[in-house]
């Protein structure tokens, strides 16, 4: 059996994506407000009864207030700033700053519209 939990932290932010036919809308400068979800997965419970706790989940929180709301994401990803691309740094970054206990995987989900989701998953 498998538990898992997730979690929504909302910014705003721009992009220009890269390597785009001409005229395509996305190659023009533009923002979204993002949904950024991080689900947390393993097959144990710490003593609590938890999979993890929600409030140990501050760090990414901060992490999104300090360096992708109201940014260019641009300027912060190396990679072209898709919701593929963003989804894939979101869950690099999250287990360096989150103490996960063993076994603990973490998928990362972005929204850019009501309708659209991208996921990196372990």
């Amino acid at each position: 059996m498998t538990f898992s939990i997730t979690k929504d932290f909302h910014f705003s932010a721009s992009h220009v994506l890269l390597g785009l036919p001409e005229g395509h809308q996305c190659g023009r400068l533009h923002g979204h407000n993002y949904v950024l979800r991080i689900a947390l997965a393993g097959e144990s419970l710490m003593s609590q009864g938890f999979l993890f706790d929600y409030g140990d989940l501050a760090p990414i929180k901060a992490m999104v207030d300090d360096v992708l709301d109201h940014r260019h994401l641009n300027d912060w990803m190396d990679a072209n700033p898709t919701a593929e691309n963003l989804a894939y740094a979101v869950a690099r970054v999250a287990p360096t700053i989150l103490s996960l206990p063993e076994g603990v995987e973490v998928a990362v989900g972005v929204s850019e519209t009501p309708k659209t989701w991208a996921w990196w998953t372990p």
